[in-house]
Formats: structure tokens, sequence, C-alpha cells
């Protein structure tokens, strides 16, 4: 009953945030000046083709229906116009981008192993990295592996990500030719050279995430350190690969997980800026195109996607919470 009350709440928090979301990013998208309907009238765009496009698209509805509906759709699907010209959108419909003829929803899911592959990639070399840095850091304080760790994390927080982005690419892709510098290979295609054309991105987004990571992580367990049970447990005669690895790196990783949490979201909802830079058809890259398009159906359907990624790794965040401190399943039950 517990786990049943804490699963439940936190679904019902994922679902009054997205609902939240959708409303705002809704009424951003509905207040803009561009009209979807006169972008896919064409030309010449006369007022009665206008009317009939955004009879088509039901644009002719208040917003508040036209919201009503986009949230009906993702449930149930939707039809656009009506007769032989008719398009169905089906469930779960996310919009229908009437400039690439296509749902929103099989548009993003055809970008979203190339976004994955970035994410996951990235996010288990920054996360081995940064942890290990940090605890590296904080072990050996004051020594010139600390300062010399710390001088790279500061150095990595500080850098853009386009700019080393850019660097890699100079250097490791013309200058040495050691890598591509962009292009995807789907992994069922050439595992080899999935990896190969990822290798360099993966780096990027590892050492920038890794820096903040490495910082988190010795600032928390020089913390830890001064605490009680470290103390107790060094007076029981643990030894001290046991004292730092089981008891004070257990109680960092709270903090790193829930930094994971949002970082590994927010990459997966589409990480724009590298995606752009190394040339990967991602979800990020797909986002840049409907802006630059004003195709507002597929952007707000990438928003929201966006989100939904974000708040499941916050859910997955909670449950791993559980198996690292029991004491967070009595408080949440």
């Amino acid at each position: 009953m517990r786990a049943a009350r804490f699963v439940g709440g936190r679904l019902l928090g994922m679902l009054i945030v997205l609902l939240v979301v959708a409303l705002i990013s809704y009424l951003i998208f509905y207040l803009l000046p561009a009209d979807p309907a006169r972008l896919a009238c064409g030309r010449p765009c006369t007022p009665a083709n206008l009317a009939i496009a955004r009879d088509f698209m039901g644009l002719n509805e208040p917003w508040y229906r036209q919201l009503l509906d986009f949230l009906t759709g993702i449930v149930a699907g939707r039809t656009f116009g009506s007769g032989t010209a008719a398009i169905h959108c089906a469930a779960p419909c996310f919009g229908y981008s009437f400039q690439q003829n296509a749902q929103v929803i099989d548009l993003i899911t055809s970008r979203a192993p190339v976004t994955a592959s970035l994410a996951l990639g990235a996010a288990v070399l920054w996360l081995i990295l940064g942890v290990g840095s940090g605890v590296l850091s904080a072990v050996r304080r004051g020594t010139a592996i600390d300062r010399l760790t710390m001088a790279g994390a500061v150095a990595g927080v500080s850098t853009p990500t386009y700019l080393l982005g850019l660097l890699g690419i100079l250097v490791f892709g013309f200058t040495l030719d050691m890598v591509p510098v962009s292009g995807y290979v789907p992994i069922v295609d050439s595992p080899v050279d999935w990896a190969w054309h990822l290798i360099l991105p993966w780096l990027v987004l590892a050492y920038v995430n890794a820096a903040l990571y490495a910082r988190l992580t010795r600032g928390q367990m020089l913390e830890a350190f001064g605490e009680d049970y470290i103390r107790t447990a060094r007076a029981k005669g643990l030894s001290e690969k046991r004292v730092v690895g089981w008891h004070a790196l257990r109680n960092v990783l709270l903090p790193v997980v829930t930094l994971f949490g949002i970082d590994l979201g927010a990459l997966l909802g589409g990480a724009v800026i590298t995606e752009r830079v190394f040339g990967l058809p991602g979800i990020g890259a797909l986002m840049i195109d409907a802006v630059q398009s004003l195709d507002l159906p597929l952007l707000l359907g990438c928003t929201l996607f966006g989100a939904l990624v974000v708040v499941i790794c916050n859910f997955a965040v909670d449950l791993v919470y559980g198996l690292l401190d029991p004491r967070t399943r009595g408080g949440n039950a």
C-alpha cells in the first residue's frame, strides 16, 4: 500500500506538470504572430483559401477549444478536416505537421534513436568520470591530483558546449583526422561506425557535465568525511576503501542522482547545441528546424515530448532514492 500510494502520488504529480506545461506552451504558441494556417495555405493564399485552411486545421475555434482538442488527441487520436481529404492522427497524437505532411510523434520517434544514443552514451561517461574524479580529488585533498582535477573541472564548467565542440572538430577531426566530425550511423547497420561517429560528441558532453559532477562529488565527500558515522566506521577498524566506497559515497550519490536525472532528461528531450554542432539528426535538430520554418504544431509537440521525458526521468530518480536511502520510502509513504 505504501508503494502504491508513493507511485500513485508521483504519477498524479507528473500528470499535473504535463498539463501545466501543455497549457503554458499552447498559450505561448497561440499568441505568436505566426499563423500555421497561413503558412500551410500556399500561394496565392486568398481569404477563402485561408478560411478553408483554418477550418481544416481546427484553428477557427477558441484557443481553449483548440487546447482541449490537442489534449484529447494525445489520448484518443484526432481527425483534421472531413470527407475524403480528412487526415487522421492516431493516438498518441502530439499534433500534425502540415508542412512535412506527417504526424509529430512519427517525426519525433524517427529522430529519438539519435538523441538517445548521444545522451545515454555521454551520460555513462560523465557519471563515471565525474563521480570518480570527484571521489579521487576528495580522498587526495590538497595534493597535486586534487588541484589538477579541480582546475580541469573549472575549465569544463566555464567552457561553452558549442565552443568545446568546435575545438574538438578542429583538432581531432580536421587537424589530426582521427574521428568523423558529423553524421550518424544507426547501431543496427554497424555498431562500430555508430560508436565511432558519436565518440567526439560523447566526449564533449561528458567533459562539460563531468566537470560539474566532479565539483559536486568532491564537496559532498569532504562534508561526509566530517560526519560522525564516518568517524565511527573508521574507529571500528573498517578499511578506508569500505569507508569511502560504502558509507561516504552512498550518501553522496543522493544529490548526484538528482542532478543526473535532470541532466539526462534534458538531453533526451533534445541536445540542441550539440546536435547542431556535430550535424546529428536528432530531436534537438528537429526543434531547430521547426523554429526556422515556424512549424508550430511540430514545435509544440517537441516541447511537450521533452517535458514528458524530464518528468519520467525525475520519477525514476524518486524510485532510485528509495533504493539508496530506505528512509525516503518511509517519509514519502
